[in-house]
């Protein structure tokens, strides 16, 4: 315990991880749906390369053994998004390759054009919802919000194991 507050039995950290995981899910769904992204609009797509789900070629998983940052921005194809994951085309030295990232594997999701950044832990289960977890051992708030002035939502939980 910490501040004289009691640890919470509920998963609050997996919680909002999978909210927010949920807002990329349907900010890829809404450029899906229209046939491409609006203005300026970019993403820059981080992820667990080796996570449950993921669905990528050998050669992407051998120079990304850990992770990896995908770009969606003029050249991509094919996008397709459901309520777990999304799958896209793209091409890597001139070779194309389809790409299966199931939400939990996402690590980092920024739109640089308007400076909106979403940063998360990588689930370890093959389940996307969470899951048996320890009891709640958290320090501090979950959220630290940024001064800055920018879109940046910081989510760092730290689980002591």
């Amino acid at each position: 315990m910490s501040d004289g507050l009691p640890d919470s039995l509920i998963p609050y950290d997996e919680i909002v991880q999978e909210a927010l995981r949920a807002v990329v899910g349907r900010v890829l769904g809404s450029v899906a749906k229209d046939g491409g992204l609006p203005g300026e609009h970019h993403f820059y797509i981080t992820f667990k390369t080796q996570a449950p789900g993921v669905d990528i070629p050998r050669r992407l998983v051998e120079r990304f053994p850990d992770e990896m940052t995908i770009v969606l921005q003029n050249r991509y194809w094919d996008l397709l998004v459901d309520d777990q994951r999304f799958s896209v085309g793209l091409s890597f030295n001139q070779v194309p390759s389809k790409l299966v990232v199931p939400y939990s594997a996402i690590t980092g999701f920024h739109d640089p054009a308007v400076n909106f950044e979403l940063r998360f832990q990588a689930q370890e289960g093959p389940d996307d919802g969470p899951g048996p977890h320890d009891e709640a051992e958290n320090d501090g708030p979950a959220v630290q919000p940024v001064e800055d002035g920018s879109n940046v939502v910081s989510v760092d939980f730290k689980r002591k194991k």
